[in-house]
């Protein structure tokens, strides 16, 4: 595999993304954006307060939420397939990037639930020895650690997905062995943004989430601040896609 360039694929994207915003913004807004917010809506404020502190049994969920959470996953995984092709194919249009996006959408559907399934055959083979001798916190780091091993690897799983005609077992293996050699600087570059992402969004949800309670009270806050946290999450993942689309070209050179 080549050396990938972080420095050379950030230049590339900012000027790809300066240049295409009309094109990628749009479309990061509506099925990375929209989903994330009309989920945080439909979240039961039970599981909400519980997931801030993860004690005691998760509180009963409706199923309605459960298919919510497997829509808004899907829709973002077809914008995120879209994005890629916008990124990969120049003077493709939206149109074209969309259909191509659902035509290959099973397939990401296919290797994300074969990867978790050897994930989790993974995790429990790792973490299971350690639980039997009461070692509960080395547990947690080795699932953690397993996690985010298989999830660096798997990083350019979409841009493979959507730039080739593979299926899903094949899909699996090209991604793989595309990170081979560049797991560190891929884990780096998925750190920072994730700090990032996290830093920006949370700034903007409490800005204008002071602004919506001064407006509409609670409810109002709560609104504009997630709002705002996920138009932020948006464009960053617009860079964030773009980047790994140009880690592809280069590992795949």
């Amino acid at each position: 595999m080549a050396t990938l360039s972080i420095g050379k694929a950030w230049e590339e994207a900012v000027a790809f993304v300066a240049r295409e915003a009309a094109l990628l913004l749009p479309v990061a807004l509506l099925f990375v954006a929209l989903p994330i917010v009309l989920l945080q809506e439909m979240t039961p404020p039970e599981l909400v307060q519980w997931s801030a502190t993860m004690k005691g049994t998760m509180p009963a969920v409706p199923p309605s939420y459960w298919l919510s959470l497997t829509l808004a996953i899907l829709l973002i995984w077809f914008g995120s397939l879209t994005l890629f092709a916008l990124a990969l194919r120049p003077g493709i249009s939206v149109a074209e990037a969309l259909r191509l996006a659902l035509h290959r959408l099973p397939v990401l559907i296919g290797t994300s639930v074969l990867a978790g399934l050897l994930l989790f055959v993974i995790v429990i083979l790792v973490s299971a020895p350690l639980i039997l001798l009461g070692g509960n916190t080395g547990a947690v780091i080795a699932m953690v650690g397993v996690g985010l091993f298989v999830g660096t690897r798997l990083a350019l799983l979409n841009p493979v997905v959507i730039d080739d005609h593979l299926g899903v077992l094949a899909s699996l293996r090209r991604a793989w062995a595309l990170t081979k050699g560049g797991f560190w600087r891929l884990l780096g570059f998925i750190a920072i943004v994730l700090v990032v992402s996290t830093i920006a969004g949370s700034a903007a949800q409490a800005v204008f989430g002071v602004i919506g309670g001064l407006v509409a009270g609670v409810d109002g806050a709560r609104l504009a601040g997630g709002i705002a946290a996920a138009g932020v999450s948006g464009v960053v993942q617009v860079y964030m896609l773009v980047m790994l689309a140009r880690l592809y070209r280069q590992a795949a050179d």
